[in-house]
């Protein structure tokens, strides 16, 4: 369906989800990127060399999790806003999603925010619990969402001015 509509299907996603095992042990970032395009500053943002586009520029971004500390520095690089950043470990009942965002307004730290799927769906308020903006030229907001464990993999955008005060 990605093709069709630009939603990936459950078969897509697994093939670029970290494992259960290393979600468990901590941030991940997810390369939800799946056009065959010359792009790789994904790559060149990676302090720890964790993410290559390889044999050559055209290929989708593969992420080594045994190297991968879910810095978020490639979320904001990403001009095709495809990566993210999830954290099981955030809370007990709570995992933190961080996602890019080039809109305006900007929510706030406190706030909340209507997360969305990757379709749109809106999936419920949640806090924004830390809000970054990328650096250098690149001007590309991280907004971090703290979100039940079970929708960490769901909430992918937040709806433009869907904020409100706590």
């Amino acid at each position: 369906m990605l093709i069709q509509n630009g939603i990936p299907t459950a078969e897509d996603l697994m093939k670029v989800m970290p494992s259960e095992e290393r979600l468990r042990r901590g941030p991940a970032a997810i390369a939800e990127c799946f056009q065959c395009i010359p792009c790789n500053p994904c790559a060149k943002a990676c302090p720890f060399g964790a993410i290559t586009v390889e044999p050559d520029i055209n290929q989708t971004p593969v992420i080594d999790y045994d190297k991968c500390v879910g810095c978020r520095q490639c979320v904001a690089a990403c001009p095709g806003l495809a990566i993210f950043v999830v954290d099981l470990t955030y809370k007990e009942d709570m995992a933190s999603v961080t996602l890019p965002f080039e809109f305006l307004p900007v929510p706030e730290k406190g706030m909340l925010a209507m997360g969305l799927s990757r379709a749109g769906e809106e999936l419920g308020w949640f806090e924004v619990i830390q809000v970054k903006q990328g650096r250098g030229h690149n001007l590309t907001w991280m907004i971090t969402l703290a979100v039940p464990k079970d929708l960490a993999m769901d909430v992918r955008n937040i709806k433009v001015g869907g904020y409100r005060h706590a």
